[in-house]
């Protein structure tokens, strides 16, 4: 029954996912300033509802905790014990290394280098996910198209699908995966076998479809102005390091993959891996301090700038000596850029500590005296601290902590939802246009998942609504089944997709490109995606569809 408290819940809700999608910035006179945006808008609206007693502790625990198998908790620890494995493995230069091979072998031929780059970062991205490779990806094309001088909107449009599509394949390759994992009673195992196939369809048309619209030369030269073999060597940066890393993560997903058989939840098998990672890197950077070895990249190569993160440093070095094509200058304004997740600094890159002069200073220190004393102390432990332990002080800023209120709060809201009867009337809605039938259910979820990527906050959110959903609508088994696997397609594509909100990796892409001094615009940006976006949703779905038809 529709209540003033319900439709108050759904219009909160709402107005929670336009902010997402287009932040604003509130000014109160006397007040600090309000960023309304992915990470307070939904807190925001929890509080709203909560004071005007739309939702309980109940619905708050249940967002927490979870309901009807799926566990928010299970889904973050796991996703953040992954990251951190990923990320600290992609520190030691391997993508960076995979990269410069790559380039090796596409050589000067503009057309097989942007096929060998599709592929590798799509075999990437099924190993370690979008997010890792959304960030040393897009960094790195940005330095490579910059000195080669090349238009780097088919390459990072290119990257973006790539990245994004492949998640797919392994149930941990993206936190949507686990959710329809646990809602949907999915076997981790099971879940790559269902979905391989429609990702080899969606991968294929996607790479034709981004070829077509990138036909024009302009785009993709036929010839790179490429005269040298760039050094792979040169960017692995930690050798030992990508070893360790590669076989702890390799194990892990191994073993998740076997226990998934027995019903254990995974977070107690991906936390102590990443927790030996945490302290394997913590003992190895100080053992490296100790005996004065080089850490990431240090001595390695010289620079003409100072500040940049190590890593991209070796990259560039690399990059200017062996792609004639370019300028220094080019090079130089490439190194002065910095990243959005600003990897580890020597400590004499600091600014110098103000000194001061004893025939000046009052006898009694100013609070700004003070405050600038422990700013500079402040300064100097973290200088210290990054210069002993740089793994681990460069992967904590790269970890995507927004995601821990986003998706509590995406699934508390959803509980709200509930508790007014949202979902059940959802729910009643797609048995009326489904009629819980296999082929109509595939392509109703399929299709509203990936527009609802686009206005429900990240395709997170999306993937919980209709998870919730279909399960409020009590389809036979192999419908439910056939829904489950149709979401899995539609939330991994749905990324790649008309706003950058679609997904957490695609406000990470724009971020990242920002700050390297690319602007890409919603509308552009929306101009690319939609020609791969419809070959993908279609190829993808009609393979779910013969899936079923062959299984059920």
């Amino acid at each position: 029954m529709v209540t003033g408290s319900s439709i108050a819940t759904l219009v909160v809700f709402i107005l929670s996912i336009i902010f997402v999608i287009h932040p604003v910035t509130i000014s109160l006179p006397h007040l600090p300033r309000l960023h309304v945006n992915l990470t307070t808008a939904p807190i925001i609206a929890i509080a709203i509802l909560w004071a005007a007693q739309c939702l309980g502790p109940s619905q708050i625990r249940d967002g927490i905790v979870g309901t009807d198998g799926v566990k928010p908790y299970n889904i973050l620890i796991l996703f953040f014990s992954l990251a951190y494995m990923a990320i600290t493995l992609d520190i030691t230069g391997v993508l960076q290394a995979a990269a410069f091979w790559v380039s090796n072998k596409g050589g000067s031929n503009g057309w097989k280098l942007y096929i060998y780059f599709y592929l590798m970062l799509t075999s990437l991205s099924i190993l370690l996910g979008n997010d890792p490779v959304i960030l040393s990806g897009t960094a790195f094309l940005v330095y490579y198209t910059k000195v080669a001088e090349l238009n780097p909107i088919a390459w990072l449009i290119s990257e973006f699908a790539a990245a994004n599509t492949a998640s797919m394949v392994l149930f941990v390759g993206n936190p949507t995966n686990v959710v329809i994992c646990e809602g949907f009673h999915v076997n981790n195992a099971a879940f790559t076998a269902y979905t391989i196939l429609p990702f080899l369809a969606c991968n294929f048309v996607c790479f034709i479809a981004l070829g077509f619209q990138f036909r024009d030369s302009k785009y993709l030269p036929r010839r790179l102005h490429v005269t040298a073999d760039l050094d792979a060597r040169s960017v692995l940066l930690d050798p030992i390091g990508a070893w360790v890393g590669s076989i702890l993560l390799g194990t892990c997903l191994i073993v998740i993959i076997l226990v998934s058989f027995f019903k254990i939840d995974v977070w107690k098998i991906s936390l102590p891996f990443a927790v030996v990672k945490l302290i394997y890197d913590f003992a190895w950077d100080h053992y490296r301090y100790a005996h004065k070895i080089p850490m990431l990249g240090r001595g390695k190569v010289e620079t003409g700038k100072q500040g940049a993160a190590p890593d991209e440093d070796v990259m560039l070095a690399v990059l200017e000596r062996t792609l004639t094509s370019a300028s220094r200058e080019l090079a130089r304004a490439a190194t002065e850029s910095t990243t959005v997740n600003r990897a580890v600094s020597h400590p004499s890159t600091e600014a110098p500590l103000p000194s001061t002069n004893p025939s000046t200073v009052s006898p009694k220190p100013t609070s700004k005296a003070l405050f600038a004393r422990q700013r500079s102390a402040l300064i100097a432990t973290r200088s210290h601290l990054h210069a002993h332990f740089p793994t681990f002080f460069t992967a904590l800023p790269r970890l995507p902590f927004a995601l821990v209120p986003f998706a509590f709060s995406q699934f508390i809201l959803i509980e709200s939802l509930a508790h007014q009867g949202w979902i059940g009337v959802f729910a009643t809605w797609l048995v009326r246009a489904s009629h819980r039938q296999i082929y109509p259910t595939i392509w109703l979820i399929g299709v509203l998942g990936v527009i609802l990527c686009n206005i429900s906050g990240t395709n997170i959110g999306a993937t919980i609504l209709l998870t919730k959903v279909v399960r409020a609508a009590d389809f036979p088994p192999h419908s439910d089944r056939a829904a489950a696997i149709a979401l899995a397609v539609a939330s991994n594509i749905g990324a790649v997709s008309f706003t950058f909100s679609a997904s957490l990796a695609g406000l990470l892409w724009r971020a990242i490109l920002k700050q390297k001094g690319i602007f890409i615009s919603q509308r552009m940006f929306a101009f690319w995606n939609v020609l791969p976006l419809v070959v993908m949703t279609a190829a993808g779905l009609a393979v779910v569809c013969i899936e079923m038809a062959v299984l059920f």
